[in-house]
């Protein structure tokens, strides 16, 4: 999509302005479909920084999401429309089966976006 469906941008809103990681969600976007929970922008930078604190090798990388937090003079609760969706507990949905099997942390541009729907797609590996 060239602009985002306003409808989906004010779900992000009220997910940012609530600070709720509740709100399950589904997206098609070019070459993947996401199902899993949405997170406000500030908690998810902050689990995927502790994800990466807690490596020997990607340990530096954390430093650019926990900096990025205290430059978020663009984020909604100052009057800005979200340009984002940030999923934890998702998985790709790739034939019948989820990746990765525990769920991760995916960005996705809201912009591209072409079909959503509200709810987690079940999967089987069976």
């Amino acid at each position: 999509m060239t602009h985002p469906d306003d409808l989906l941008v004010a779900i992000a809103a009220m997910v940012e302005s609530r600070h709720s990681s509740q709100m399950s969600l589904t997206v098609v976007i070019p070459g993947a479909v996401i199902t899993g929970r949405l997170a406000p922008e500030a908690l998810w930078k902050q689990r995927v920084a502790e994800v990466l604190r807690d490596s020997e090798h990607l340990g530096r990388f954390a430093a650019a999401f926990t900096s990025l937090q205290a430059d978020d003079d663009h984020r909604p609760e100052h009057g800005d429309r979200p340009t984002h969706l940030h999923f934890h507990v998702a998985r790709i949905l790739q034939g019948s089966f989820g990746i990765p099997d525990t769920g991760g942390m995916y960005r996705v541009a809201l912009e591209d976006v072409s079909a959503w729907t509200v709810g987690d797609i079940g999967y089987s590996d069976q």
